[in-house]
């Protein structure tokens, strides 16, 4: 009778031989213990103790394998057929991935790698990550992207994995995968003794020890070539091995296509996935970086000079050493936008850290590689809503003084903020004003503020906020509409009894206020001062900027 053939997809050690053992307690299920060993021998040439063997007892010529054993008749519904990645060699038949269901196991190299070398010494091709991905990226292509199971989840919960991928496969789970006998089977290939002894000593999938092996260091140049590899396969598996139990649900992004953006991390650029420092980066050991907002509109970066302006101050300020050149940074943002095609409605969030350093630890003494650059560039309109206006509460927690932390310093030490946005999002408002040590307003967590009375536009002075670049542009245009500016201390009263208020920021622009702390600001709605300046900053952005290399709206 005419099978449905089954192909498992592995590297070595992977609990591969576990899962052969477990489809064949199914009773529709006949299976095959990687039939392509004697052809993979037969090409490669490599050496095995058991070589003579195999070559003796399984047909080498790979295509007729193919045809006559793995294609072949047989007297149950299925056949699964255990396969190394590695085994997939040039010369067979496209038949292969062309037929069947197919499904890709794979285990993380920590795993494999401490107990691989007991009868061969591992190397890349004998690990197989890149084969297995080059088998998902082919069969991906082909039109059906095979299903990916994690050694790790097998172990963690077998039922559950094993439901989830006879579900994938299309095939009803069966409760006796769950279990099978001790020791040699009839369906072992000739090489079992060598491999096996582990696996017949067990009757199913054992929970994975809770202390791992010490990792051989004499592998550690093996582990980093082969973990991009896993980790690719990793993200397309049910549910991903994690020490969160259960796995978080994978959130949706407020823009999409965000999903696949290039960042520059360092000296390149990377996927969005990959896109990551150091642990020993001095962004994660204390906060200790420097960054700053851009705007892309019709091909142009708004401020760029004014806002690496502030950058290299900042960075001077806190005595970064090895800062890169200004041409160097700019250079790294265009290639960042070119490369994502981000010529308008972006926004790029712009870091500098210390950099990377020797060892854990707060003395920047430690930091000999130089500073770390990101260019996260996204997909972005303002984040706020600019036409109806946004809501506002007074938060208790204070904006810094310039006695313990000056804000003119533009750094990512930024918790102080983030406390007072969980004040704001606590009462269900879009941002949080904060004050200063007597009570004035300094700014919101996030953007700077005004306020118009009687026609007259003030802004506190930036003794304990950061003097906004946007906030210094919409200054300059109110100046330049004839309209009265003022720069002072404001109390919070003020603010509640004003006729409008707007807040200023590079990922915002300039956004309407229209309730602050349950006071309705004016009517209601958005006042004539702020639609005049509103209109003046949208003409300045589509008229300044530095032009992206290589742009052209044709």
């Amino acid at each position: 009778m005419e099978i449905e053939v089954i192909h498992s997809w592995s590297a070595p050690r992977s609990l591969s031989t576990s899962l052969m053992y477990s489809f064949a307690q199914r009773d529709d299920m006949e299976v095959l213990d990687e039939p392509l060993y004697a052809n993979f021998l037969r090409v490669t040439g490599v050496d095995r103790p058991y070589l003579e063997e195999v070559l003796s007892k399984m047909d080498p010529d790979g295509n007729k394998v193919v045809k006559e054993v793995i294609f072949g008749p047989g007297e149950k519904k299925y056949r699964f057929c255990k396969h190394m990645s590695k085994q997939r060699v040039p010369g067979l038949t496209d038949d292969l991935m062309k037929k069947g269901k197919h499904f890709i196991l794979i285990r993380n190299p920590l795993d494999i790698l401490p107990s691989f070398d007991k009868v061969v010494q591992p190397s890349f091709l004998e690990l197989g990550l890149a084969n297995l991905v080059s088998i998902y990226s082919e069969l991906s292509e082909l039109g059906s992207a095979p299903p990916v199971i994690d050694a790790a989840d097998l172990q963690q919960d077998p039922e559950a994995a094993l439901r989830g991928l006879c579900e994938d496969l299309g095939i009803p789970f069966q409760q006796a995968m769950l279990k099978y006998e001790k020791g040699p089977k009839q369906v072992d290939g000739v090489w079992a003794p060598w491999w096996y002894k582990s696996v017949h000593q067990s009757t199913g999938f054992e929970s994975k020890r809770e202390y791992p092996l010490p990792f051989p260091s004499l592998h550690y140049d093996l582990l980093e070539q082969s973990l991009p590899f896993y980790n690719m396969l990793r993200r397309k598996t049910r549910r991903l091995s994690s020490l969160l139990k259960p796995p978080l649900p994978t959130p949706n992004l407020p823009v999409p296509a965000n999903e696949k953006i290039l960042v520059w991390v360092g000296d390149e650029i990377l996927p969005r996935e990959s896109a990551k420092v150091s642990v020993f980066d001095s962004i994660v050991q204390g906060g200790d970086g420097v960054w700053e907002g851009l705007r892309i509109y019709n091909g142009k970066v708004f401020k760029l000079d004014e806002h690496l302006d502030r950058l290299f101050d900042s960075a001077k300020a806190l005595a970064f050493s090895n800062v890169p050149e200004r041409q160097e940074i700019k250079k790294s943002i265009f290639r960042t936008l070119i490369s994502n095609g981000m010529f308008d409605n972006a926004h790029i969030r712009l870091t500098l850290t210390r950099g990377k350093k020797v060892t854990s630890g707060m003395s920047p003494g430690f930091n000999l590689y130089g500073c770390t650059l990101i260019v996260l560039a996204e997909w972005k309109p303002p984040v706020y809503d600019n036409t109806g206006g946004i809501t506002l509460v007074t938060a208790t927690t204070r904006r810094n003084s310039p006695n313990n932390l000056d804000s003119k310093i533009h750094h990512n030490n930024l918790l102080n903020n983030i406390l007072a946005k969980v004040e704001g999002n606590l009462a269900k408002a879009d941002d949080a004003i904060m004050l200063d040590k007597d009570g004035y307003v300094s700014e919101t967590n996030a953007t700077n503020i005004f306020l118009v009375k009687r026609g007259r536009v003030v802004t506190p002075h930036a003794d304990y906020c950061l003097p906004g670049i946007t906030r210094a542009t919409v200054m300059d245009l109110v100046v330049k509409e004839n309209l009265v500016l003022e720069e002072r201390r404001i109390s919070l009263s003020e603010f509640h009894t004003a006729d409008e208020v707007w807040t200023t920021g590079t990922m915002g622009e300039l956004t309407p206020v229209v309730m602050i702390d349950g006071r309705t600001i004016g009517d209601g709605k958005v006042g004539d001062v702020t639609r005049q300046v509103q209109k003046a900053y949208k003409r300045l952005t589509a008229e300044e900027g530095e032009p992206i290399p290589t742009y052209s709206k044709a």
